[in-house]
């Protein structure tokens, strides 16, 4: 009998982050209330503009086939945007849009890479960094960041990762995970590095607008003209502009790299939904105050959720300059145990929550680092203050 599924599938695992959300959505509607830190989406509803936008596009009927890269008029919306904020300067054909930043992502690694290239991952990583290295055969070469320097990985760590195999260095700046955030002066010294070493960097700039503390966030692409030509930046509306769903990003970057993605796409999805085109048209040219409104509220809650979890005996938590998210070190639960179950790792961790104290969170070991887990604080101040006390409950209650 011939083998049922193609090798290449068995080299990725489903989102965990995904999975736990899952989890979380279905014991909620079987009447089990969950406290969830699971997904990584804003609570706030979409700018109506926006809304509103999209529903004159149907009216009007533009729901057609558009480009398989985008419509030009969103290109350029694209192109203003980032020359505004970033003071890079693209053409239209360095421009990608895809049905979200992941799939950004997963075009440009089955066109960059093949077997035997080595990709440098920061860990803790987004979870999907790892899975489309692995997809295209290529090799994941994990550096272990800690708090102890904000999750941005040494010098040293950097130049021991590189080889003459390295292809590209993924940079998630903010990061999810951790909120950790690179200054000028690391990316400098990562800019230097690709260029030396004839490397390309993957700019994850998707939270770029969700920052703190007054952190001004640089584009790697805007230090030099030679790093921009070594840099494609992947960015979207999901987070800035609360449009998860809409499945909207895009992608910045060398011309040719960006005609092949465009060419694998338009032979695996085609087009980005030609609605959600003209939303996200509204979103880069119309009114921007709701991504303030949002910054705020989440430094906000971010300010609550630090504090308290550093309150609680056995966690310690990095204070994240950007990105909704909250990394704390949860090692320190490790042997203990609760009803008999013992904690030995995050996973253990985060299922006795989910079932003891019916709070989700997301293991570390899905982004790289099994000693933390990961809280979104994407969710109103309620769910925080509630669940942060049934955290404590639990932790209490471990012998």
């Amino acid at each position: 009998m011939k083998k049922k599924l193609a090798e290449r599938i068995g080299r990725i695992e489903e989102s965990i982050t995904i999975a736990i959300t899952a989890k979380a959505k279905e014991m909620n509607a079987s009447g089990i209330k969950i406290l969830s830190f699971g997904a990584g989406e804003p609570d706030f509803d979409t700018p109506d503009n926006i809304k509103e936008a999209a529903i004159k596009a149907i009216k009007n009927g533009f729901t057609k086939y558009t480009a398989a890269g985008g419509t030009n008029e969103l290109k350029d919306a694209i192109i203003e945007k980032e020359k505004k904020v970033n003071g890079v300067e693209y053409k239209r054909n360095e421009i990608c849009v895809s049905a979200g930043g992941k799939q950004n992502l997963f075009n440009l690694s089955q066109v960059l890479f093949e077997e035997g290239d080595e990709v440098i991952i920061i860990s803790p990583y987004w979870v999907t960094y790892e899975a489309i290295v692995k997809y295209a055969n290529a090799v994941p070469v994990i550096i272990q960041a800690t708090d102890k320097t904000g999750f941005v990985p040494t010098q040293e760590q950097l130049l021991q990762a590189i080889t003459p195999k390295t292809k590209a260095i993924i940079l998630n700046n903010p990061s999810n995970p951790t909120g950790g955030v690179f200054e000028k002066k690391d990316l400098e010294f990562l800019a230097e590095l690709a260029l030396k070493n004839d490397f390309w960097v993957i700019a994850d700039e998707m939270y770029e607008s969700i920052v703190y503390d007054g952190y001004k966030p640089v584009s790697i692409a805007s230090l030099s003209k030679e790093i921009k030509d070594k840099t494609i930046v992947v960015n979207g509306v999901s987070k800035t502009y609360s449009m998860t769903g809409w499945r909207i990003g895009y992608s910045c970057g060398d011309k040719e790299l960006t005609e092949n993605m465009i060419k694998l796409q338009s032979q695996s999805t085609s087009n980005p939904t030609s609605i959600a085109q003209m939303a996200a048209l509204e979103a880069l040219t119309g009114p921007q105050d709701s991504i303030e409104v949002m910054r705020k509220e989440f430094e906000k809650r971010r300010n609550y959720i630090v504090n308290a979890l550093n309150s609680i005996n056995g966690i310690t938590c990095f204070n994240p300059k950007g990105a909704f998210y909250v990394f704390p070190n949860i090692s320190g639960l490790y042997g203990k145990s609760i009803n008999e179950k013992k904690i030995n790792n995050s996973m253990e961790l985060a299922s006795l929550l989910l079932d003891e104290a019916k709070v989700a969170v997301v293991p570390g070991i899905g982004f790289g680092d099994d000693d933390y887990v990961r809280l979104s604080f994407a969710t109103s101040m309620q769910v925080i203050q509630e669940g942060i006390e049934a955290i404590k409950e639990f932790v209490f209650k471990l012998k």
